[in-house]
């Protein structure tokens, strides 16, 4: 009896192993390469773009429900943000509540090819967090405030009108259901960094297969040697500084001094 009713208990068991293999890959899968993994912020640095190309690989025919959808985001470094409300009291500027945000991207653009409500489930944005709102995790520590959404949507506003958030629908372009490409510019106020790309297949506003990518940021030349200047030696840095700014007033005297003589 024991005999049998362990060999029933492993029959029983052996479909559960063979369920528990390794998921089948997605029927539509990315292949994608940037035009550059790197960029150098020099001081003449105006910005720069990041062109986003690929493929998509099937191992059947392409379906015929929704058109396939491609959606891209460039994500900078993320770091605590601090939001502060500000009210005129007796005629002075007063801080009336904050709200700390645990991690903010400091650069976030969404590209896609048709508008982003159009093609992705709210359910998929929350799970690979996508839109631009949902770019911002959680909150550090206790609220001060009862709403805490006017903040953030000040947060998002601030950076927008800065050019470090923005949401480009149709900016990426797709041939033939297969070849997808997409133009991003990055702003001249970026900070260094490892910055990360991610493509993601949409179809049926649902996320079929997801890619990766980094992109480093760094300065190089003098502005990389006065940002660690700055960093490791801030006294001798801002005596430099002071220095600079005696002598250009003081050239700037003279050469008026020189123009009213004349």
């Amino acid at each position: 009896m024991i005999l049998r009713a362990l060999a029933l208990l492993i029959a029983s068991a052996l479909p559960l192993a063979a369920q528990d293999g390794p998921p089948a890959p997605p029927p539509e899968r990315i292949v994608a390469d940037l035009s550059r993994d790197d960029v150098d912020i020099t001081t003449s640095f105006d910005g720069s773009d990041i062109i986003i190309y690929g493929a998509i690989k099937r191992e059947t025919p392409i379906p015929t429900t929704e058109p396939l959808d491609v959606i891209v985001t460039v994500e900078g470094p993320a770091r605590p943000v601090t939001v502060r409300h500000k009210e005129r009291r007796f005629g002075i500027w007063v801080n009336t509540g904050k709200v700390g945000v645990a991690s903010a991207p400091n650069f976030y653009v969404v590209a896609t090819t048709r508008p982003l409500e159009r093609i992705l489930n709210p359910d998929e944005d929350s799970r690979y967090r996508i839109s631009v709102p949902q770019a911002i995790r959680a909150f550090a520590g206790a609220s001060e405030v009862e709403d805490v959404v006017p903040y953030t949507e000040a947060l998002v506003r601030l950076r927008e009108d800065h050019d470090l958030y923005r949401l480009d629908d149709g900016a990426v372009t797709v041939a033939e259901q297969t070849l997808f490409r997409a133009d991003v510019r990055l702003p001249a106020n970026l900070i260094e960094g490892l910055y990360g790309t991610r493509i993601f297949l949409v179809r049926d506003g649902k996320v079929m297969d997801t890619f990766r990518a980094p992109i480093e940021v760094r300065k190089v030349g003098l502005e990389r040697w006065l940002y660690r200047l700055a960093l490791e030696q801030p006294f001798l840095y801002g005596f430099m500084s002071l220095a600079i700014a005696v002598a250009a007033g003081w050239g700037a005297s003279a050469a008026f001094r020189q123009l009213q003589r004349r």
